[in-house]
């Protein structure tokens, strides 16, 4: 067995050298070196420092609880300093959540349906559901993740006394954490299977001037904590600010804009500068360097023998400065999957097609942002908010069964189209053709198909009441939209 292994090596070993002196012999499978490779692997002088911070860590290593500090601090000073920054987590936090999502019930019992949704509604309305959703969804952009602890409140005027008491990230923190307990986040202790098992949330916040007893802290179980983030990377468990690759290129804009200002500003310091074209030592009368000369306004001067006045040439904004904001502003919102125009408030240089077609893109985003809301925060109150209802003598009928069998959907605000005529046509065109249905529609609106068509049927039976025609109604309906549009 060796001599036959060292035979093959010799043999290997010959042949490599008769292709490394020009012969067209083919070395053996196990000695060719591996000619394929990637650009981007290679390392060189040109890119060494590019990536000179790369590393291998792992999703909770690379944002451990001090990155993930710095990360919130920045992103609250940008946003707290930074006009574009404060309007970018605004927009994004009102376009998300709006005025707060609506519940519809899908079960076969359509009066049960509309009894508990009004239930569901009025107590969403009483705890500030919508308030509460859009300040989690700014904290997820800002912060990079929202706590909410569902918690008992006796002071709400319903019947049922689920609140929502939202925590900053900051709070949810172990003070003894231990790194090489594989089970743990940072303020997290999570099973075998990955699932969380519960929270660990500090009595005081840390940055609280009165806090105290920084150490202590509840043990919270996973089933009264709703966390919402986005996980990027496989195994992570807590979030980082959505806006986290554009704080560099916010604290740009900043100190741009502010240079640019200086610039200015000095420039208009010095309303002008004596100067002479006469030789040092020539004929010119003697001025005194650097001295500045008070001026005042609509004076005629004179100046002294030799010299003459010119103003400095305003060079400030560059003509360049809008450029620079539109780019550094596109690529601050482009993290966000939303469009420039929305990010500046500015929709100049527009047209009809451009608009359009990066609103598509924006509002799917946004659709997914609803999706997920409704997967880790909405479901898991509205479980919550059964459970205590179900206990409730009276409060829900009989023979819905268990939550989970009940079939439900949230509506959100619909999005207004840029051209509502052709928007109008468009939909027209679908229901003819029967390529949509009317719940479709109606929810593209954020609408319950069902409550409309109920109040479209109590108009109508008004129209008829009160001896009016439909196209009567229609024709006003179209003035006044006509008369809005002008206005």
């Amino acid at each position: 067995m060796l001599k036959t292994l060292s035979r093959i090596l010799s043999n290997g070993q010959r042949q490599g050298l008769r292709a490394s002196n020009g012969s067209s012999a083919r070395q053996p499978h196990f000695f060719r070196r591996l000619a394929a490779r990637y650009d981007a692997a290679t390392t060189g002088d040109d890119n060494r420092r590019h990536w000179a911070k790369a590393d291998g860590l792992s999703a909770n290593a690379a944002q451990n609880a001090q990155v993930r500090r710095i990360l919130r601090n920045r992103s609250r000073y940008e946003v707290a300093n930074n006009s574009y920054a404060q309007g970018i987590a605004l927009t994004l936090a009102n376009d998300s959540i709006g005025t707060g999502p609506r519940l519809q019930l899908q079960t076969a019992d359509a009066e049960a349906n509309r009894r508990i949704e009004r239930e569901f509604q009025i107590w969403a309305h009483a705890v500030g559901l919508a308030e509460k959703l859009r300040t989690m969804r700014m904290a997820r952009a800002v912060d990079g993740e929202a706590f909410a602890l569902m918690t008992s409140n006796p002071k709400l005027p319903t019947s049922i006394q689920l609140d929502l008491r939202l925590i900053e990230a900051d709070q949810v923190a172990t003070p003894a954490f231990n790194p090489v307990v594989t089970s743990s986040v940072d303020g997290i202790v999570f099973d075998s299977h990955g699932n969380p098992i519960e929270y660990h949330v500090l009595r005081h916040h840390p940055g609280d001037a009165n806090a105290r007893g920084a150490l202590e802290y509840d043990r919270i179980p996973a089933a009264s904590m709703v966390h919402w983030y986005r996980s990027d990377r496989p195994g992570q468990a807590r979030g980082v600010p959505d806006i986290t690759p554009a704080l560099p290129l916010f604290a740009q804009l900043r100190r741009f804009t502010l240079a640019v200002l200086a610039a200015a500003e000095t420039a208009a310091d010095f309303a002008g500068i004596l100067y002479t074209d006469a030789p040092a030592g020539g004929e010119a009368e003697s001025a005194e360097p650097f001295e500045p000369i008070e001026l005042e306004k609509r004076m005629l001067l004179t100046m002294p023998g030799g010299w003459k006045m010119s103003q400095l040439e305003a060079e400030q904004p560059a003509t360049t400065y809008a450029e620079f904001k539109k780019e550094i502003l596109n690529e601050i919102a482009r993290c966000l999957n939303m469009p420039f125009n929305i990010a500046a408030g500015n929709s100049a240089g527009y047209n009809y097609a451009s608009g359009r077609l990066d609103h598509q893109t924006y509002f799917k985003s946004i659709r997914v942002d609803q999706a997920h809301a409704e997967s880790m925060v909405l479901d898991r109150i509205l479980a919550a908010w059964f459970d205590e209802a179900s206990l409730i003598p009276a409060l829900l009928p009989d023979g819905l069964g268990a939550f989970v069998n009940w079939s439900h959907q949230w509506f959100w605000d619909g999005h207004e189209h840029v051209d509502p005529a052709k928007e109008a046509n468009a939909q027209a065109t679908r229901l003819a053709s029967h390529t949509t249905t009317l719940a479709d529609e109606y929810a593209r609106r954020g609408q319950d198909w069902e409550s409309q068509l109920r109040q479209r049927a109590k108009e109508m039976e008004l129209i008829r009441e009160l001896g009016l025609s439909l196209e009567e109604t229609d024709t006003a309906t179209v003035e006044d939209e006509e008369e809005e549009a002008n206005v």
